[in-house]
């Protein structure tokens, strides 16, 4: 019933150049909300989302998920439709904030170590050394390891934004050691082994979860941890944001900002005044 109109919606992404997922993404959710509201897409308003939002709401949905139908179904009302957008009507809503799940280094060693598979050992080395997304990653390609440089070529980011990162020595060593025992690969770096294309972002969520169980670290780590366990880290050791963020392809600085709330004060050398003995009472 609605296949004329998803098609125009896939097209209206690809022409913009938004990325495969970015499309699947549109088109599930706005397959799913014509679905559930039934009515013609010429007769669709913007109270149809609002509704259609309200109940997903109350029916236990998250804020992040309904922000993604939100975005949705407003790239198809735009493109597709060419229905005015009411953001008043249908505004954005505020997402809870809750601190990224950082790892301390002791917790990092104590992870890698349980993971016995050195291909995995070596990613999760890579995310955490260089603050790399796991689908940064999982997108490597063997010429993207600079040696003499020291640096990694971050290619398929999340805003389109090539960066270089940083190789550690340590990592170094262990990539060498993966490449060595497993057929010195020249094409994408860590390929699945039976079909030879990339991995899944999933295959690194299952092989970590059971790493972190087997470690018994209580702390709900994802492969994301490692990414913001580098960046806390880093800014622990004074290094300035503004490298932090470029490190990390941040575009806005409030992305970064973050951190400082989830690192550790008394490493950074910030002393509550209430502990300084110099105060003089007036």
């Amino acid at each position: 019933m609605y296949d004329e109109y998803l098609k125009k919606l896939d097209e209206a992404g690809k022409i913009r150049n938004l990325k495969e997922r970015s499309i699947s993404c549109y088109h599930n959710y706005v397959a799913y909300f014509l679905n559930y509201v039934g009515k013609d897409p010429k007769e669709l308003t913007c109270q149809d989302v609002r509704d259609f939002l309200l109940r997903k709401k109350d029916e236990g949905l998250k804020a992040t998920t309904l922000n993604l139908y939100n975005s949705s179904i407003r790239f198809f009302y735009k493109f597709v439709l060419g229905i005015l957008w009411d953001e008043i009507l249908v505004p954005r809503m505020i997402k809870d904030q809750p601190l990224p799940v950082v790892l301390t280094l002791d917790e990092v060693n104590l992870f890698l170590d349980n993971v016995e598979d050195i291909k995995y050992k070596a990613m999760f080395a890579t995310m955490y050394s260089s603050g790399m997304r796991v689908s940064e990653v999982i997108h490597l390609h063997y010429d993207d390891i600079s040696r003499s440089n020291m640096q990694i070529h971050v290619r398929n980011t999340k805003n389109r934004m090539d960066r270089y990162t940083i190789l550690s020595k340590k990592n170094l060593d262990i990539l060498t050691r993966y490449w060595f025992e497993r057929n010195r690969p020249t094409g994408i770096l860590f390929p699945n082994r039976f079909t030879g294309e990339y991995l899944t972002v999933s295959t690194l969520e299952q092989v970590m979860r059971r790493a972190i169980k087997e470690s018994g670290i209580t702390a709900k780590a994802t492969p994301h941890s490692l990414r913001h366990s580098f960046a806390t880290h880093l800014m622990e050791q004074g290094v300035d944001q503004k490298y932090i963020q470029t490190l990390l392809g941040h575009r806005d600085p409030k992305s970064t900002e973050v951190y400082l709330h989830r690192s550790n004060k008394t490493i950074m050398g910030i002393q509550s005044p209430f502990d300084r003995e110099d105060l003089k009472n007036e």
